[in-house]
């Protein structure tokens, strides 16, 4: 077996979470006694040695590689000489599948930051007979969505089988706090999947199946609880509004369970909603998250406001929070499993920093690191072969364990 030259490389290390996610990497690495070699690329040599410049002396011998998104040879050749590529590169829907196709092909594995479920479906359904004859291991939503979600619920089933010898069959999850701001990327992306869905009746109808990124065979047939407007939820004692990300996490925590043989079982139910408090002003302010997010949805939905947003209002690829918002966000996400029996559990999940940048370029900081150091092909066998992988399947107490010492992330039983 060749032995690549980096186990690392992150590719689009200019852009916006690029960028932080490899100022962490250089003084996480710089306090570390394991050695990672790794590598920043992108296509711009100019853009990509500013990069180094900002990390002082921790980045004066971290290499470069040019490769441009949509070269395929270029990208090829990254992917010779890197043990795990990590893209920062979006909307994926745009710009993500050259190099996806070329780890597939390359048997390089790969992580991402997407939460774009349409695009993962389409590079499962294309690229997955690849992935799992080369061996590459393909892993999407390594950032806020959905490593909370899936890590959580993943969590919790395994306090829930030290409880009670059985997994949790109902699981519940709210956010109880969210203190953050979005970038241009994160906008860009959540505007492309609006547009795609207008543009396709079969596509909006595919989106709403909670078990849309399950393999063909799943056999799941549970009817899932969608939170879609405002409710009270008897079980947190309080009102609760559609979470925006969930569409993604309840998709991604789905495919968990498939992936890990119905490990939380044939009937497991699970979805999420944001909490907005109790009485008259907590449904007050359940009732206008639903108005905000359904204005936006239906302005984004349409060419000539989606346009206006766009130039007046959203803030541009490239753009997002302030290093100072970035450390002054936080989350705190909650979660109730219950058994058959009716017996239940609670576990909290807390973040530090802002939720998309300041906690999401640690997570997938982590993430690619325990896909080169704790998963490595060369090392033991894992009994995870080539193929697209979900947080929660791919990685284990290791990736927890991680995200606790060095991303600023609690997991807690709390009932």
């Amino acid at each position: 077996m060749t032995h690549p030259d980096h186990d690392l490389v992150v590719f689009g290390a200019t852009s916006f979470v690029g960028t932080i996610m490899t100022q962490y990497l250089a003084n996480h690495f710089a306090s570390q006694p394991e050695p990672v070699r790794w590598a920043i690329a992108g296509r711009s040599r100019a853009k990509l040695e500013a990069v180094r410049r900002s990390l002082g002396a921790a980045g004066e011998s971290v290499p470069i590689i040019l490769a441009d998104a949509t070269n395929e040879d270029e990208l090829r050749a990254l992917c010779a000489q890197a043990r795990v590529v990590v893209s920062t590169v979006g909307p994926y829907a745009l710009y993500g599948e050259p190099l996806l196709k070329a780890c597939a092909e390359t048997g390089t594995d790969y992580g991402d930051l997407t939460g774009e479920t349409q695009w993962i479906k389409r590079m499962i359904d294309k690229h997955e007979p690849t992935a799992q004859r080369t061996g590459a291991r393909l892993v999407h939503c390594c950032g806020f969505d959905s490593v909370p979600s899936d890590m959580g619920v993943y969590f919790l089933q395994q306090q829930a089988l030290e409880r009670w010898g059985a997994p949790a069959t109902h699981v519940t999850m709210r956010v109880k706090a969210l203190k953050g701001g979005a970038s241009g990327g994160t906008i860009a992306s959540m505007i492309n999947i609006v547009e795609e869905a207008a543009a396709d009746p079969a596509l909006r109808k595919a989106l709403t199946n909670p078990y849309y990124l399950c393999p063909p065979e799943h056999g799941f047939t549970a009817r899932q609880h969608w939170v879609k407007s405002a409710e009270f939820d008897p079980a947190f004692d309080a009102w609760a509004a559609p979470f925006v990300m969930a569409a993604v996490n309840e998709r991604v925590v789905h495919r968990s369970n498939a992936l890990s043989g119905k490990a939380y079982g044939h009937q497991f139910t699970y979805n999420e909603g944001m909490l907005t408090g109790t009485g008259i002003r907590g449904r007050a302010a359940a009732l206008a998250l639903v108005a905000g997010l359904g204005a936006f949805m239906a302005s984004a939905a349409i060419k000539p406001t989606r346009s206006l947003l766009q130039r007046y209002v959203l803030p541009k690829p490239g753009e997002g929070p302030s290093p100072e918002a970035q450390a002054a966000g936080r989350y705190d996400i909650r979660f109730i499993g219950r058994n058959d029996n009716g017996e239940m559990l609670r576990v909290t999940v807390t973040g530090e920093g802002d939720p998309g940048y300041g906690s999401s370029s640690k997570i997938l900081g982590q993430a690619a690191t325990s896909l080169a150091l704790d998963h490595a092909k060369d090392g033991a066998k894992t009994g995870r072969p080539g193929g697209s992988w979900t947080p929660a399947t791919m990685f284990d107490e290791r990736f927890i364990e991680r995200l606790t010492r060095h991303a600023g992330m609690r997991f807690e039983v709390t009932g």
